[in-house]
């Protein structure tokens, strides 16, 4: 496989730039419930403490998604490196924006577990429901149950309104109650839209220790899979931390904002959280975006957009605390649960102020972008023993190079993205020929030094067959994979039990779906996965 074929090997599977031709005006349509919880004073303790106050102020805002606008970068992202592939280079969301837009925490333990196996599969757990009565003093009517899932109405009817006199026991029921659904909303939206998932139920029991987690890292991961899955052709609904999404654009390309929403608060993602986008000429409009990012210009997408004093004066000094910032040079894993992404910022080095040589292979996990959970519940962290262990190491894969006052591409790497990378996704027709800019000139300076070392990581291909993977997760998928695992699974053994998750993780067909699951790097949108919520 050649260089070109290796950087954009999943075209063959179904990314939807392989199908631009035929589904031109293709457009997401997004997933994303609002808290609608009210903050109470006596909770905002238990949040400063969890790390997640000032995600908990975005609830402020009743934010709306610009569904052509994202639907335009989505044909852009590549799950090959987990960048937006535009005409002058790559880009990406960091674990620098997590922190400048959400004020997030970066440093601190994965987010992981198990799923709700509490008992059986971690230490001092109990039954689930057992412990969810335990701690919010009642369970919900069986309508608002289903599975592992209960719905968000019945927490923001149960928990509207704290009596004034409560016990501190009290306001603890209502502090889990509202991380819960904040989690569930702001960072971790799956495609229910409706309800909250009791894997939660671990961490709200022991409210102190809520910030030791890197939440930080753990919402990019939700992020990268959940646009991993929407490049598939197959899939149209979106759903993960999208304010996030959304507000990385309108900050990172000038030429994309909205007018307006010029007062700056703390985290940046609320700028412009009242936002309402035109519900009017969906397609047309993604047609017209598709278009302007094909003739964007090097000077149209800002590199360092948060180096500025107005944005220093009002950081919360907590969340750029040293520790975080170092880790956004970091070249580690990411973890969720059983979502594991890769944080490949050596690829967008002009993003944290360095200057981008031609880069390393990209890491190849295509297949653990097929595993989230379904096919039984494990201890994640055993499961994933290896990408853990990278986490752990996070510290040690700390990128070094030099910060210079005009970051951007080397000469070296543009010369090797303009002959190996798909820049334009727009007819010829529609093109006024940007192709025929050179490279810039302020490009020169920046000189020929190499890339920093990198600590490498052991590749994990997907050998499943291309017809597979293309369909997994799709309605398809489900009738005519899940009847033939399900015959093939009769009378015990691995895939007779839905495949059991992560138990091969390296294998190829037949380690990762008994429910026609096992060999896609993005999932479709009629799946079981606890994760997702279809």
């Amino acid at each position: 496989m050649d260089e070109a074929d290796q950087l954009y090997r999943l075209n063959g599977i179904a990314h939807i730039a392989g199908y631009i031709d035929k589904e031109p005006t293709r457009c997401i349509s997004s997933v994303r419930r609002q808290q609608n919880m009210k903050l109470h004073d006596r909770v905002i303790p238990y949040l400063k403490v969890a790390g997640l106050e000032q995600v908990a102020r975005l609830n402020a805002h009743w934010f709306k998604l610009d569904e052509p606008l994202i639907s335009a970068f989505v044909e852009r992202w590549r799950p090959e490196t987990h960048t937006f592939h535009m005409p002058f280079g790559e880009c990406t969301v960091t674990l620098q924006d997590v922190s400048y837009q959400l004020g997030l925490p970066i440093d601190g333990e994965a987010v992981s577990g198990c799923l709700s196996d509490f008992e059986q599969l971690m230490e001092g757990g109990k039954p689930a429901w057992t412990w969810f009565q335990e701690l919010f003093g009642e369970l919900p009517p069986a309508k608002c149950i289903n599975k592992f899932t209960v719905t968000y109405k019945w927490f923001q009817t149960r928990f509207e309104v704290l009596p004034d006199n409560a016990s501190e026991d009290t306001v603890r029921m209502y502090a889990r109650a509202y991380i819960m659904v904040l989690l569930s909303s702001q960072l971790f939206g799956d495609k229910s839209g409706t309800r909250v998932h009791i894997r939660w139920l671990p961490f709200v029991a022991r409210l102190e220790e809520l910030g030791r987690y890197s939440w930080g890292s753990s919402t990019l991961a939700w992020l990268y899979r959940c646009l991993c899955r929407v490049a598939n052709r197959n899939v149209v609904k979106l759903a993960g931390p999208l304010t996030l999404l959304q507000s990385w654009i309108f900050w990172r390309f000038p030429t994309l904002r909205p007018h307006g929403f010029n007062t700056l608060t703390w985290p940046l993602a609320s700028r412009r959280a009242k936002y309402i986008p035109s519900l009017d000429q969906r397609a047309p409009r993604v047609l017209q975006l598709r278009l302007k990012l094909d003739k964007l210009r090097p000077d149209d997408f800002l590199w360092m957009p948060y180096a500025v004093p107005e944005v220093l004066e009002i950081a919360a000094v907590d969340a750029l605390d040293q520790r975080h910032q170092v880790l956004w040079r970091s070249t580690t894993s990411l973890i969720y649960f059983a979502v594991i992404e890769w944080h490949q910022v050596d690829r967008v080095l002009p993003q944290l102020g360095g200057v981008q040589h031609r880069p390393h292979k990209a890491l190849d996990i295509d297949s653990l972008m097929a595993k989230d959970g379904r096919g039984g519940d494990r201890w994640f962290p055993n499961v994933f023993a290896t990408w853990h262990q990278h986490w752990n190491n996070r510290f040690d894969n700390v990128l070094r190079f030099q910060i210079v006052p005009n970051p951007g591409p080397s000469v070296d790497y543009l010369n090797w993205w303009f002959r190996i990378a798909r820049r334009f996704l727009s007819p010829e027709h529609l093109l006024v020929d940007p192709r025929v800019a050179g490279i810039p000139q302020d490009a020169r300076p920046r000189g020929e030094s190499a890339n920093p070392a990198m600590v490498e990581a052991p590749d994990v291909p997907d050998r499943r067959s291309i017809e597979r993977r293309a369909r997994v997760g799709t309605r398809t998928s489900q009738r005519n994979y899940g009847g033939r695992q399900r015959r093939r699974g009769r009378g015990g053994g691995r895939v007779g039990r839905g495949g059991e998750l992560g138990s091969d993780e390296g294998r190829g067909d037949g380690g990762g779906g008994g429910s026609g699951s096992g060999g896609s790097y993005m999932l479709g949108s009629s799946c079981r996965d606890p994760l997702c919520g279809n």
